[in-house]
């Protein structure tokens, strides 16, 4: 049913929730699971794909960790980082590499947060037709 599950990442301890969760739903559907995260910071904004530095690495790292994670419990997973505004790129990537559920972690906000916020899982979910699965972090 899914053999193929997007894990997007905010590199905050908000993605445990997600991790956790489709690391045993992608072990009973035998699923390969891609996990990808938006660089979104100041060396971003100014270099794009091209940019390097302490934030970069700590997110390559970052992506590494959840990787060993899902490879110690025998998942095939592969890691991805991209570089923008994390809407545009997660939508983007579905729709050039495909896959059969997206997972999100959610924060919790609540109409004014999910202003000051940006609400991405929401604008995420009205932007792709594949399935979109939503956990709210605890």
């Amino acid at each position: 049913m899914y053999d193929k599950i997007l894990i997007t990442l905010d590199a905050t301890a908000a993605d445990r929730a997600i991790i956790e969760h489709v690391k045993h739903l992608a072990a009973v559907m035998k699923s390969r699971v891609v996990l990808l995260h938006v660089a979104t910071g100041v060396p971003v904004k100014f270099h794009g794909a091209d940019a390097c530095g302490q934030e970069v690495e700590e997110d390559r790292a970052y992506l590494d960790g959840a990787r060993n994670e899902f490879e110690a419990a025998g998942i095939e997973v592969e890691a991805e980082l991209t570089f923008g505004e994390p809407v545009r790129e997660i939508v983007k990537w579905v729709e050039a590499e495909g896959c059969d559920l997206v997972a999100m972690s959610t924060h919790g906000h609540k109409a004014l947060g999910d202003l000051m916020f940006g609400a991405t899982a929401s604008k995420v979910q009205h932007n792709l037709s594949v399935p979109v699965l939503l956990l709210r972090a605890k």
